[in-house]
């Protein structure tokens, strides 16, 4: 057995750190009368010094689930889960090495009972998958560590026949009831290509993925086999082999992710699942099957440039009101789009689903869609897709003295002199088959205007075609 749990890091012993094993309630207790921020790294650091102190088994344990109220605590309270990212990503290494440390513990015993050593496994790859999911929320590739120890817990619960022991765990979002379910579902969640998903929609993937995870398979690989599907390699520290890698991995540990009858029941009805789960799921199952989005093909193409984020903004720019402008840089383009780079406190400003305004050397402004972001030690890489167009600022009323409401006219020529055109409004604003007075820049009159179903909605914004 070369692939075994010995591999799995796991923190040194310290004899010194035995002190910390008192009043482990008492310490929880108080940090819930802290500020979540403060109470968060206080248990994060109380968490460590357990990891690192020798405890029997039984104590390991106890510590450990008392640890795991307290996340499940403040995973739930209705505070800004992007804001605590970093601090919830900390939590979850910590809850995953004690648990790698207790799961040692039970395989090092002298009659490892299956039941015990299943909830161990499972538990160790819940908070891999928190982990994961919580990098996501923050546009953050995860660390390779993770899924290195993410295979060895699947390998081992392979091996000790525990992957379909059915666990009962209250996490949020909801995971898979056995360690073979949730291990699939973190597979499927990498594979649907989640920084093109908007803000927390990585949540609600990882749900609506939940019941449906179990309709996938890993199967042995073969080298003749037609691959139908991802090829996972157990050894590497990534959740699939890329379609440009070569398996050069033993056989032993490549296994093919086969997903046909996943792909049968998502066609299926299901009275649980929501009309927005449903959208989603549709979504990203294009990148289950390793399609492509890219319909252009783009260069290497630096160029310094600044951007203007959102309705308001756009509005205002285009009114040549001088709002805030942020500093970027092509790395790429294409007719279809571009990748940019730029400093990672815009993550705000910058979301997936806005609507911006590329300004370059080019008298005309670029109107475009982020529709991906990704952070890393450079800044935050994004992806515009263009909008073909001529964007112009308009106002909207419910009545033709009532409040004005700011949107963004894209007109764009059609054969014979005609013109195309779609309305930009936030998401949420207006409803369809509402009427709305409109009124163009620089002119007194106003048309009345009832809004048609939408032809492209994000989160944030909502485009309708209207006849002008």
């Amino acid at each position: 057995m070369t692939l075994d749990a010995l591999r799995l890091e796991v923190a040194e012993i310290s004899e010194q750190n035995a002190d910390s094993l008192t009043d482990l309630s008492l310490q929880l207790a108080q940090a819930r009368e802290m500020p979540i921020e403060s109470a968060l790294s206080r248990i994060t650091r109380l968490l460590h010094r357990h990891n690192r102190s020798p405890m029997t088994l039984l104590e390991r344990q106890r510590a450990l689930q008392s640890f795991s109220d307290a996340f499940h605590h403040y995973s739930s309270q209705n505070s800004s889960q992007i804001r605590l990212g970093q601090a919830f990503i900390q939590l979850c290494e910590e809850l995953a090495t004690g648990f790698k440390r207790l799961l040692l513990q039970i395989l090092q015993s002298k009659h490892p009972s299956r039941p015990h050593l299943a909830w161990c496994l499972y538990m160790t790859l819940q908070f891999l998958a928190q982990k994961m999911l919580r990098n996501h929320q923050l546009y953050q590739e995860p660390h390779p560590n993770l899924w290195r120890d993410s295979h060895i817990i699947y390998w081992l619960g392979e091996h000790q026949q525990c992957l379909d022991d059915p666990i009962a765990a209250a996490f949020v979002p909801t995971p898979a009831d056995t360690l073979r379910g949730l291990y699939q579902q973190m597979l499927l969640a990498a594979l649907s290509n989640p920084f093109h998903l908007a803000e927390n929609q990585c949540l609600e993937l990882f749900s609506a993925l939940a019941p449906l995870a179990q309709h996938a398979a890993l199967l042995p690989w073969e080298r003749e086999d037609e691959p139908s599907g991802p090829t996972i390699d157990l050894t590497e520290s990534q959740p699939y082999l890329t379609l440009t890698q070569t398996p050069e991995g033993s056989v032993e540990y490549l296994r093919r992710f086969e997903l046909g009858a996943l792909l049968i029941a998502l066609q299926e009805p299901s009275p649980l699942q929501s009309s927005k789960e449903h959208a989603l799921l549709q979504e990203v199952q294009q990148h289950w099957l390793g399609r492509q989005q890219r319909r252009h093909q783009r260069l290497e193409h630096e160029q310094s440039c600044h951007l203007v984020a959102g309705l308001q903004a756009i509005h205002a720019q285009l009114l040549e009101q001088r709002p805030m402008k942020i500093p970027g840089l092509i790395q790429d383009a294409s007719p279809g789009g571009a990748r940019l780079l730029c400093s990672a406190e815009q993550k705000t400003k910058i979301s997936v689903g806005q609507l911006v305004i590329l300004l370059t050397d080019s008298v005309i402004p670029t109107l475009a869609l982020v529709r991906w972001r990704h952070i890393n030690a450079e800044g935050m890489h994004f992806g515009l897709r263009y909008l073909k167009g001529l964007p112009k600022p308009i106002w909207l009323r419910r009545t033709p003295s009532a409040q004005t409401h700011p949107g963004i006219l894209q007109s764009t020529p059609a054969q014979d002199s005609a013109w195309h055109h779609g309305l930009w409004l936030p998401t949420g604003q207006f409803v369809e088959g509402e009427n709305v007075w409109l009124q163009m820049n620089n002119m007194h009159h106003q048309k009345i205007l009832p809004l048609p179903t939408a032809n492209l909605e994000t989160v944030c914004v909502t485009r309708y075609p209207v006849v002008l």
